[in-house]
């Protein structure tokens, strides 16, 4: 308890606000956040110590419920058949202002909160992409704007979304499928990061597909042929693969896990699997490269003399960035200022950094300007990307690990269970909850943030890289 009290007093006071630079009801809902501070901080951290992986995250999707619920929130489960997806409301008519949470972790990162590589258990899962704190945030957000509608102060009504399966199947297609979001004005979103900054850049749109190969097996050795062997139709298809990279514009990226390639080396397998993965900057983009990766696969089937099947398993858009949105988030991120870090928490990134072979450059916690929408962004992709073509989405990225530090890895898993982390989860529910104040007083940035959004759907019909059917929530590893 000591240390968590030290770690809330340093967060507390890192947030300096200059009284003229916000206005009351914003100073309401920052005096809310602080004393959640514990609460808060606590809630994330059972999450982290669950870390539950995609469509399995019942502890830390009923942790998030039982708080909302104590504050005042009206819970609606289960949705679009998923027992983890869920949404906490509170108000009634319009705006609805959204926000969304997420909580799934990632297989094989389990980790402790030291700097070095320290498994906390043998094969376990672990939060490499800080979605412990994701959740909490956004949750903590949500509650403070609860409690100003509960005062009259603002009007209208506030939904966090609990979205499952970010990491892999992509829960929120389901949701938008099912109309979860079709009442929404405007939604607000976050990430950890490296960085603290309004979000205005799109992600990488990909899609998902799994190939499998049946041939026939035979003893490797005594009457290999009688054999047609799975996995090398699978080794054929991974080369071309391969060799199709040099050939695809530099925003395709291809990336493939090798499910099933056989047992036991004595036998030629007859069954063969893998999950591929193709991304690029829009869903446009990537069709054409989808499209030929899977025709390889049955150019893969005819050299080795195998039957194969290709599945969809998912797929998801690019972000759609919302500059207006944007702008007001970075006058709030100016208001709250740079986060501040104790020299111990830069002594720990420091030696993350050391031990990870990156330049030991400790935390960014400055604010960064507004930059410019690029066209090629690179980086990473994620399923708010769909809800980012159904309804205008703010976004916002908040740092909670060291800078460089390599993300899905141990290091922000280690992050996301400490101070570190936990500054940056109560910043981004400061930075959430101020923008949502704005967007609830102020229908004119309403209306400028939804005019934005259709300029730039302009005549597209969203059509989602999804087969009719369930999610997949009862999946083999």
């Amino acid at each position: 308890m000591k240390n968590l009290l030290s770690i809330v007093f340093v967060i507390g006071s890192t947030f300096l606000l200059n009284s003229q630079s916000v206005n009351k009801l914003k100073k309401d809902l920052l005096n809310s956040i602080e004393e959640k501070t514990l609460e808060l901080t606590s809630l994330s951290n059972k999450i982290w110590e669950a870390a539950e992986v995609a469509f399995r995250e019942d502890k830390s999707a009923e942790y998030l419920i039982e708080y909302a619920e104590a504050n005042g929130l009206t819970i609606e489960r289960g949705l679009a058949g998923m027992p983890t997806a869920f949404t906490a409301s509170y108000g009634k008519g319009k705006p609805v202002i959204g926000i969304i949470g997420e909580f799934d972790a990632l297989p094989g990162l389990s980790q402790t909160t030291a700097p070095y590589r320290d498994e906390l258990i043998e094969g376990g899962a672990g939060h490499g992409c800080g979605h412990n704190l994701f959740g909490t945030a956004s949750l903590g957000a949500a509650i403070a704007i609860k409690e100003l509608i509960e005062k009259g102060s603002i009007e209208g009504t506030v939904k966090f979304f609990g979205t499952p399966a970010e990491e892999k199947f992509f829960g929120k297609l389901w949701m938008i499928r099912e109309g979860v979001f079709d009442d929404v004005d405007i939604c607000m979103d976050w990430h950890p990061a490296d960085k603290t900054e309004a979000n205005v850049q799109p992600s990488l749109a990909l899609v998902d597909f799994m190939v499998e190969f049946t041939g026939q097996s035979a003893h490797a050795s005594m009457d290999p042929w009688n054999a047609r062997a799975a996995n090398d139709a699978l080794e054929l298809y991974t080369s071309g693969i391969n060799a199709y990279r040099e050939h695809v514009q530099p925003s395709v990226r291809m990336h493939y896990h090798i499910q099933d390639a056989g047992q036991v080396v004595n036998v030629v397998p007859d069954y063969s699997r893998i999950w591929v993965r193709v991304r690029d900057i829009t869903k446009e983009g990537l069709q054409p490269v989808y499209d030929h990766v899977r025709k390889m696969a049955g150019g893969a089937a005819i050299m080795a003399n195998v039957e194969h099947k290709v599945s969809l398993i998912s797929g998801i858009h690019d972000l759609l960035p919302n500059r207006t949105g944007g702008a007001a988030m970075q006058k709030n991120l100016e208001a709250l200022g740079d986060i501040q870090y104790t020299q111990e928490e830069i002594d720990f990134a420091l030696e993350m950094q050391r031990n990870n072979g990156k330049p030991k450059i400790g935390i960014d916690g400055k604010i960064r300007s507004l930059r410019e929408t690029l066209k090629s962004p690179g980086g990473g992709s994620t399923d708010v990307g769909d809800v980012s073509y159904n309804v205008p989405v703010v976004s916002l990225n908040v740092t909670t690990a060291p800078k460089g530090v390599p993300w899905h890895s141990w290091s922000v898993v280690a992050s996301s269970g400490m101070s570190i982390g936990h500054k940056g989860m109560l910043y981004a529910a400061k930075a959430l909850g101020m923008t949502m104040v704005d967007i609830f007083k102020d229908s004119r940035l309403r209306d400028d943030i939804k005019r934005e959004f259709d300029e730039r759907i302009g005549e597209y019909e969203y059509d989602p890289f999804l087969d009719p059917g369930p999610p997949p929530i009862n999946y083999v590893d």
